[in-house]
């Protein structure tokens, strides 16, 4: 019954594989191995996108943190929700690799940046001139950190607001696969042609060991990205395990693969809620992560039975989170649920 976060759960067997053969022999170093020309091809296939850059790194706060600074000046903001994970979970690194933009959380219901907030936080930052921080970039992440999900229109009519200020637009998809398989949009549709120009593809909470992937749509800035991730440290010499990772990872859509399994069991535990008495949903869930209201003492019942997940308070109501993953099953699912019935 683990269900803190599906980065607790293990690597899938494709990509383990793949590594133990990446481990054969000599390959060049440093993002120069055959097996990143082939992740880089079939990545610009896979998004429409013949010109788009690829970019390895081992974390998710690497992603994300090196992509806001690639577009987002020291004296600039970053505009994203208020629970953003570049926000709150990433110990001021976008802060750190931008050289100090300032980030302006805007509030919105179920984790989402909506066009009238977006609008409103616009409108209040770079009017005064010298004196005040100027408009930097827009960030957005699918898989919300709420557990929900923007559609490819929703995120369009954001970047719409952005770039009508000129701002360019980054998306954080962590869970990416998730967004996709829960929209059923492509990954085109839900990036560059809905107006993002610079993705964090995520790799490690969906079956990977621990590999992310910066997309950019605009291949102007390829060697500024190489540069800035050599100097902060992320570019890893023996590269290969990065690169077949993610070949692994596309191979045959498993990616998608995976994160239907980690959406269907989430889907599976929103139905098992039903069964829990005083239990409903805080936000819509229709990708991998829930977060129900709970009836009184149902966490420290969960727990005491071996159930591992999130538990949080609000107030004098208790709620949980929690997070199916790739290797989550429906025994797992009805274990949980027989976990949190009295």
């Amino acid at each position: 019954m683990f269900f803190a976060s599906d980065n607790t759960s293990g690597v899938a067997p494709q990509i383990m594989a793949a590594m133990v053969r990446a481990n054969e022999g000599y390959m060049k170093s440093y993002g120069a191995d055959a097996i990143m020309a082939r992740v880089r091809a079939r990545i610009r296939a896979l998004f429409e996108a013949p010109e788009a850059e690829v970019h390895l790194v081992a974390t998710g706060t690497a992603a994300n943190a090196l992509s806001l600074a690639l577009i987002t000046q020291p004296w600039a903001a970053v505009f994203a929700h208020e629970t953003a994970h570049i926000a709150v979970d990433e110990c001021g690194a976008p802060e750190f690799y931008t050289g100090g933009a300032k980030l302006i959380g805007i509030p919105g219901e179920h984790g989402k940046v909506t066009p009238e907030g977006l609008s409103r936080a616009l409108g209040s930052i770079g009017e005064s001139g010298v004196h005040g921080v100027q408009r930097g970039c827009l960030s957005l992440t699918n898989v919300t950190e709420a557990g929900t999900v923007y559609t490819p229109a929703e995120i369009a009519a954001l970047t719409a607001l952005a770039k009508a200020r000129g701002l360019p637009c980054h998306l954080d998809g962590a869970r990416f696969a998730n967004a996709l398989v829960a929209t059923g949009a492509t990954p085109a549709e839900m990036t560059w042609k809905a107006g993002i120009d610079v993705l964090s593809f995520g790799g490690t909470k969906n079956g990977c060991m621990g590999v992310e992937a910066v997309v950019l749509f605009d291949p102007s800035k390829a060697w500024e990205l190489e540069l800035r991730r050599k100097r902060a440290g992320h570019l890893f010499s023996k590269h290969r395990f990065l690169s077949a990772q993610f070949e692994a990872y596309l191979e045959g859509d498993l990616w998608l693969t995976l994160a239907q399994n980690a959406n269907a069991m989430g889907q599976s535990l929103v139905q098992g809620l039903a069964r829990v008495p005083g239990a409903s949903l805080r936000h819509p869930a229709p990708a991998n992560m829930l977060f129900p209201w709970l009836a009184p003492g149902t966490n420290a019942r969960a727990a005491e039975r071996g159930a591992q997940y999130y538990a949080m308070q609000e107030g004098a109501r208790e709620y949980a989170r929690f997070v199916a993953s790739w290797s989550t099953t429906q025994d797992d699912v009805d274990a949980l649920i027989s976990a949190l019935c009295p």
